[in-house]
């Protein structure tokens, strides 16, 4: 496995990982996010993309794992999604100091500036993210795009000359929607797998979990890994984060990741390994009392 190549999930706190990945009966003093950073050395803060996070909730999430642990955090959907109007300069401090305590540390992996499939490469396009890098420049941003136009060479060349990196992403496929790429504009790489429920990705009727509703095969994920390898190769840190979670099966599937980039077995959490028993190939054995999977 490459050095510099950090795998987790998106988020950490889903109802419907009771049982499935964190254990129905937990012992006292059990956290959430403790036990999710003992199995991956990263994770992507998804709170913040519908509230600006809070210095002192951040503080706290840096006491609660070890210093290895790295966050990358969703901007909000203020910046993003709320495009009509303009911002603020409070809301921008608002923002900046909430993530300033795990940038202070040098945890802050980076910063994801996620767009819908209607952020278009265009004259738009390209000032409302000029507007983001002038306003949250200071910090190591990751634009997240869904809509084929940025796979263009004005665009690429736009991201590369502006700093911005690049989130090379998995999403059903469609005639209009970026397809996977490898793509490298900044020091930082990043993946984040959305999973190929097509029929509910663009369903008006379909709620969020219908959408990120889909277990990858292996030899869906087996796809991926030369494309890791490939943009590890380009960037100094890359991330990969598996953003299809409903029912715990984003770290089941961010495992196998991390189990085929090391070579090895990895330690599985016992309700995983109940819930989908395939991941036996990759769970490892024999791990010392306290360690991960062993007491849970």
């Amino acid at each position: 496995m490459p050095r510099n190549v950090r795998v987790g999930t998106s988020g950490w706190s889903y109802p419907d990982w009771e049982g499935r990945f964190y254990p129905l009966e937990k012992p006292v003093g059990f956290d959430e996010l403790t036990y999710h950073s003992r199995f991956f050395d990263g994770v992507e803060v998804n709170s913040s993309f519908y509230r600006p996070p809070t210095a002192r909730t951040v503080a706290s999430w840096l006491r609660r794992t070890r210093p290895e642990f790295e966050f990358t955090f969703k901007l909000h959907q203020r910046f993003t999604h709320e495009r009509d109007l303009p911002w603020t300069p409070a809301e921008v401090e608002e923002y900046l100091g909430g993530v300033e305590p795990a940038r202070e540390a040098g945890r802050l992996g980076a910063v994801l500036v996620q767009f819908p499939w209607s952020f278009r490469a265009d004259d738009g396009g390209y000032r409302h993210l000029e507007a983001i890098r002038r306003d949250f420049g200071r910090l190591p941003l990751v634009v997240e795009v869904r809509h084929a136009t940025w796979a263009s060479d004005r665009a690429v060349k736009f991201l590369k000359d502006s700093g911005l990196g690049f989130a090379a992403i998995d999403q059903p496929a469609s005639r209009s929607g970026l397809a996977p790429m490898t793509l490298v504009t900044s020091p930082i790489g990043y993946v984040r797998l959305h999973g190929r429920n097509r029929e509910a990705w663009f369903s008006k009727e379909a709620d969020r979990d219908d959408r990120y509703n889909y277990l990858y095969r292996e030899d869906e994920l087996e796809e991926w890994i030369e494309r890791i390898h490939e943009i590890a190769r380009a960037s100094e840190k890359t991330y990969v984060f598996t953003n299809n979670h409903y029912r715990g099966q984003a770290p089941a599937n961010a495992l196998q990741l991390l189990a085929k980039l090391q070579g090895r077995r990895v330690p599985v959490p016992s309700p995983l390994l109940q819930t989908y028993p395939f991941l036996e190939s990759v769970a490892a054995e024999g791990l010392p009392p306290g360690e991960q999977g062993e007491l849970f």
